[in-house]
């Protein structure tokens, strides 16, 4: 069971939904409207885990690179890598292997919100 869920809010979800999908891989397990059609609540799923969005309402700072990031563990790195550049997905840090045995790269969604994608499974 899920115990974890990050949240992410985009100005406008719908096509961020999309684009999380074909950038990242992630499918679709819910999406809920706000009465005005907006997306009031969104769930996404990706191999075990699960991420939620929502509209975001205002404006918020873009976050910085080290401030905060979301680690999604993926089967095949450098075809996830692939994906996410060809989808358009700001790449921060090219693809690199760590010391503790695992394939990492950075990369910014379009909101600017920044995910690590790695080989590691804790």
């Amino acid at each position: 069971m899920r115990t974890i869920y990050p949240i992410f809010r985009y100005r406008d979800a719908r096509p961020a939904i999309d684009w999380l999908c074909a950038a990242f891989g992630f499918t679709v397990h819910a999406v809920h409207d706000a009465p005005d059609g907006s997306v009031a609540h969104a769930e996404l799923i990706l191999q075990t885990g699960m991420i939620m969005v929502g509209e975001r309402l205002g404006s918020a700072p873009r976050p910085g690179d080290e401030e905060w990031s979301v680690y999604v563990a993926v089967d095949d790195l450098d075809a996830h890598h692939a994906r996410a550049r060809a989808a358009g997905a700001e790449i921060v840090r090219e693809p690199f292997d760590t010391d503790y045995g695992s394939r990492d790269y950075i990369a910014r969604d379009l909101a600017g919100n920044v995910w690590s994608f790695g080989t590691y499974r804790p």
